[in-house]
């Protein structure tokens, strides 16, 4: 007789890059044998959903809830998604999350055993009854690694980091074939993701233009983004090239890195989703976060990161600048001779 698969719960609610940053947990829990649901919120759903390391994703709707504002629908939905929580009967929960926002679900989610790190925040510790030791032991500890010691905890070790996502579907696929049919295909495909959802971990939009006059006529050249992200993208490519910026989804983003040669972005969803995708290399940016934690793990001949030093107040991890002089200065590092350098490098 089979013996029955222990149920874990993986609450991560938050930002596209923190998500995929769990992948590599989620499929250690799978491949140990584990049934592994994943709570996950808007911004992370569409790489959780259909992803080979979970049984089921969970939406909760922070962002839709949010904008709506506390009121009784709210209320009722959070209490439907408890009870569905509930009726699963876990055995184990991580929180990864590790804060006020991830608490409520780890302390009714019901799991008989609840494991968070002592580092938590906003009293989300309170949610666990099983606590480790903190899992960010060094300012350069990769974030990956330190997500993996929940699961060093329940005893699995990893052989290697595995990634994976959702697979695309015909659609998807012919969506990215279309949008890419006039590149010439004897030239590298570099993708630019210019922009992020913090300010000041925005490369200077002149070195951006630098970058893109050095190297335009070498590749093929196409930038994404959002649709807020347009005018920062006009800038730098003066309105040349293919720009894609409102006009896929992540499922279809992700198609498309997978065609990249080399992606380039600050510190941001896209550089983590270029990361996971796998085939491109990836130059990741760096101003105010920590790029030895941050940046994406691996093949450092791939992986490359920059910036992120040479200021006493790198990196200082805030969303606004507390500098009361050379505000921002951490935005202008690194050079575009070095990102050059490494461009040249990797595909040139």
């Amino acid at each position: 007789m089979e013996e029955k698969k222990q149920k874990v719960l993986l609450i991560k609610l938050s930002s596209l890059g923190d998500v995929i940053f769990n992948i590599p947990l989620a499929n250690a829990l799978k491949d140990a044998g584990y049934e592994v649901t994943w709570l996950v919120s808007e911004k992370g759903i569409q790489v959780v959903q259909n992803n080979p390391c979970v049984d089921r994703a969970i939406l909760v709707p922070v962002q839709k809830w949010k904008k709506r504002g506390f009121s009784i629908e709210s209320f009722k939905e959070y209490i439907a998604i408890l009870k569905e929580l509930r009726a699963e009967k876990f055995d184990i929960a991580i929180d990864s999350q590790m804060m006020l926002k991830s608490l409520y679900w780890m302390l009714f989610c019901g799991a008989k055993r609840r494991i968070i790190s002592k580092e938590a925040r906003e009293m989300a510790i309170l949610g666990g009854n099983e606590w480790i030791d903190d899992i960010s032991y060094a300012p350069d500890s990769p974030i990956v690694l330190n997500y993996l010691k929940y699961a060093e905890h329940l005893g699995i070790k990893p052989e290697n980091i595995k990634v994976t996502l959702p697979a695309r579907n015909e659609e998807q696929i012919r969506k990215i074939d279309e949008l890419l049919l006039n590149t010439d295909k004897q030239k590298p495909l570099v993708i630019i993701a210019p922009a992020t959802t913090w300010k000041n971990k925005h490369w200077n939009k002149d070195n951006w233009k630098s970058i893109v006059d050095s190297i335009y006529d070498k590749c093929n050249l196409v930038f994404t983004g959002g649709p807020n992200d347009n005018e920062l993208i006009n800038y730098i490519s003066s309105g040349r090239f293919l720009n894609l910026a409102g006009k896929t989804d992540i499922i279809e983003l992700m198609e498309l890195f997978s065609r990249a040669d080399l992606v380039i972005a600050p510190d941001s969803g896209s550089a983590h989703l270029a990361w996971a995708a796998r085939k491109p290399a990836v130059i990741t940016i760096f101003t105010c976060t920590p790029k030895d934690v941050l940046a994406p793990y691996g093949n450092n001949s791939k992986y490359i990161a920059l910036g992120g030093e040479g200021l006493s107040c790198q990196p200082c991890f805030k969303r606004k600048c507390h500098l009361r002089k050379n505000i921002d200065a951490c935005t202008n590092f690194p050079s575009p001779s070095e990102v050059l350098k490494v461009i040249d490098s990797l595909i040139f």
